[in-house]
């Protein structure tokens, strides 16, 4: 008797679980669109609204900046009369970009040798300097730090007569290697300030475990520090090349040799080749070809460039 009366009970406590579920199935409404749906499309359609804007923004920005680039590389192609390219699309306008003067080669090469040396110079220069003002306390330190950064107030062109001056004196006037170092000096300002907020990202425990395991300071800054402050070094340099690159006002001040011009000169030039008559076409083309490269080192590196703006944001 006992054990009969006991086995209902043992099989009760399975069964009421599934009695509560289809009890709750039961207030469930019938259909394909049930109340956990309507929530969740309710949601889906709150998102969108909030982010609408958002992208309605975005999307005018990027038309605002990729139109006109969009223009200039469908221009460089299309037919216009004055050009090289009078029927049809095609490369003509091109072909009178590298056949003019010395050769769209010789402008690469000048553009070139005058960016990768701004950008060699402003990495290592930059790279000591913010971890000396930030890794090291002297006397001075924030009054020297000011110093540097109040070459950002001083008008770009106002200090180019005085540097070419200053150049003629060294015998690097009329130099590729002048020209580099003057933009250099323009851009330590800058860079010095980014790599000083990237060391002082890096926690300074990093650099006393290295010296605990038996690095030296310099060993420590090169094995340990140089890979934690990468992101800042893309930035520094992205800005450098960018800067270099695409600089006008140093290249007509301190160069004066035809052969020595870089490639923004040497388009402005081509604008009044012929008896001051626009050739558009070939200026177009001259467009594009100095605005790819940086293109592509943006899209490249982007990834990189926004760590290292946002490298010194969220210090504590």
């Amino acid at each position: 008797m006992t054990t009969s009366s006991q086995t209902p009970r043992a099989t009760d406590a399975p069964v009421e679980p599934a009695a509560r579920a289809v009890a709750d199935q039961d207030h469930e409404p019938e259909g394909p669109r049930g109340p956990r749906l309507d929530r969740n499309r309710g949601t889906t359609l709150a998102g969108v609204a909030i982010r609408t804007p958002y992208w309605v923004f975005t999307a005018g920005l990027a038309v605002l900046f990729i139109y006109p680039l969009a223009w200039t590389t469908w221009a460089s192609v299309s037919p216009l009369p004055g050009t090289n390219q009078t029927d049809g699309y095609g490369f003509g306008n091109y072909v009178t970009l590298a056949n003019y003067q010395a050769g769209i080669w010789q402008y690469l090469y000048n553009s070139a040798f005058v960016s990768i040396t701004t950008v060699v110079l402003t990495l290592l220069i930059s790279f000591l300097g913010g971890y000396a003002f930030a890794r090291f306390s002297f006397p001075g330190k924030n009054a020297l730090f000011l110093v540097t950064l109040a070459i950002l107030m001083v008008p770009y062109a106002t200090l180019l007569i005085p540097l070419y001056v200053l150049l003629n004196e060294v015998g690097l006037q009329n130099s590729l290697l002048g020209v580099a170092l003057v933009l250099t000096m323009f851009q330590l300002p800058f860079s010095t300030f980014m790599m000083r907020i990237s060391f002082e990202s890096v926690p300074k425990e990093l650099d006393e475990a290295a010296k605990v395991d038996g690095c030296s300071t310099w060993a420590a800054l090169w094995r340990v520090l140089l890979p934690a402050v990468k992101p800042g070094l893309i930035t520094v340099g992205l800005f450098a090349f960018l800067t270099a690159w695409n600089d006008f006002m140093a290249p007509l001040i301190l160069i004066n040799d035809s052969q020595k011009l870089t490639l923004p000169l040497a388009v402005s030039n081509l604008r009044v080749q012929v008896q001051g008559v626009v050739d558009y076409g070939a200026t177009e083309a001259g467009v594009v070809v100095l605005a790819l490269p940086c293109i592509l080192l943006f899209l490249l590196l982007q990834r990189h460039y926004v760590a290292g703006f946002m490298s010194g944001a969220f210090k504590g």
